[in-house]
Protein backbone atom coordinates (compact mmCIF):
# COMPACT_ATOMS: atom_id res chain seq x y z
CA UNK A 1 0.00 0.00 0.00
CA UNK A 2 1.13 3.52 -1.11
CA UNK A 3 0.32 5.30 2.36
CA UNK A 4 0.97 8.74 1.58
CA UNK A 5 -1.55 8.65 -1.77
CA UNK A 6 -3.66 6.21 0.62
CA UNK A 7 -3.99 9.16 2.98
CA UNK A 8 -4.22 12.13 -0.11
CA UNK A 9 -7.05 10.03 -1.40
CA UNK A 10 -8.51 9.59 2.40
CA UNK A 11 -8.47 13.31 2.88
CA UNK A 12 -9.86 14.25 -0.36
CA UNK A 13 -12.62 11.62 0.34
CA UNK A 14 -13.71 13.22 3.84
CA UNK A 15 -13.58 16.18 2.67
CA UNK A 16 -15.72 15.35 -0.62
CA UNK A 17 -18.76 14.03 1.99
CA UNK A 18 -18.61 17.66 3.65
CA UNK A 19 -20.78 21.05 2.95
CA UNK A 20 -18.35 23.70 1.30
CA UNK A 21 -15.95 25.32 3.82
CA UNK A 22 -16.39 22.55 6.06
CA UNK A 23 -12.77 21.27 7.71
CA UNK A 24 -11.59 17.92 8.91
CA UNK A 25 -8.45 17.14 11.18
CA UNK A 26 -5.90 15.16 9.91
CA UNK A 27 -6.41 12.51 12.63
CA UNK A 28 -9.78 11.68 10.53
CA UNK A 29 -7.80 10.68 7.24
CA UNK A 30 -5.38 8.62 9.38
CA UNK A 31 -8.43 6.51 11.02
CA UNK A 32 -10.11 6.19 7.81
CA UNK A 33 -6.63 4.78 6.48
CA UNK A 34 -6.07 2.50 10.10
CA UNK A 35 -8.62 2.37 12.66
CA UNK A 36 -7.04 0.46 15.44
CA UNK A 37 -3.71 2.30 14.74
CA UNK A 38 -4.29 5.65 13.32
CA UNK A 39 -1.57 7.20 15.68
CA UNK A 40 1.51 6.72 13.50
CA UNK A 41 0.01 7.71 10.87
CA UNK A 42 -0.28 11.13 12.30
CA UNK A 43 2.93 12.39 10.36
CA UNK A 44 2.32 11.14 7.37
CA UNK A 45 -1.04 12.46 7.75
CA UNK A 46 -0.16 16.20 8.60
CA UNK A 47 2.93 15.22 5.55
CA UNK A 48 -0.30 14.39 3.03
CA UNK A 49 -2.15 17.73 3.77
CA UNK A 50 1.03 20.08 2.89
CA UNK A 51 1.18 17.76 -0.27
CA UNK A 52 -2.32 18.66 -1.04
CA UNK A 53 -1.97 22.64 0.23
CA UNK A 54 1.07 22.79 -1.94
CA UNK A 55 -0.71 21.57 -5.16
CA UNK A 56 -3.48 23.89 -4.14
CA UNK A 57 -5.97 21.81 -3.38
CA UNK A 58 -6.89 22.17 -0.36
CA UNK A 59 -5.50 24.49 2.32
CA UNK A 60 -4.21 23.83 6.06
CA UNK A 61 -5.29 25.91 8.84
CA UNK A 62 -5.02 26.68 12.98
CA UNK A 63 -7.34 29.14 14.37
CA UNK A 64 -8.85 29.74 11.45
CA UNK A 65 -5.69 31.44 9.68
CA UNK A 66 -3.74 29.52 6.97
CA UNK A 67 -0.54 27.83 7.76
CA UNK A 68 2.33 25.86 6.72
CA UNK A 69 1.59 22.58 8.28
CA UNK A 70 5.34 22.14 7.84
CA UNK A 71 5.85 25.04 10.41
CA UNK A 72 3.11 24.57 12.61
CA UNK A 73 3.09 23.69 16.20
CA UNK A 74 -0.30 21.23 17.71
CA UNK A 75 -3.92 20.55 16.01
CA UNK A 76 -4.39 21.83 12.50
CA UNK A 77 -7.64 21.59 10.54
CA UNK A 78 -7.95 21.05 6.21
CA UNK A 79 -10.22 22.70 4.08
CA UNK A 80 -10.62 22.74 0.61
CA UNK A 81 -9.31 25.65 -1.46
Amino acid sequence: MDIDRTLEEAIAGLLDQRKAGATICPSEAARAVDPENWRPLMPAARDAAGRLAAAGMVEVTQGGEVVDVATARGPVRIRRR
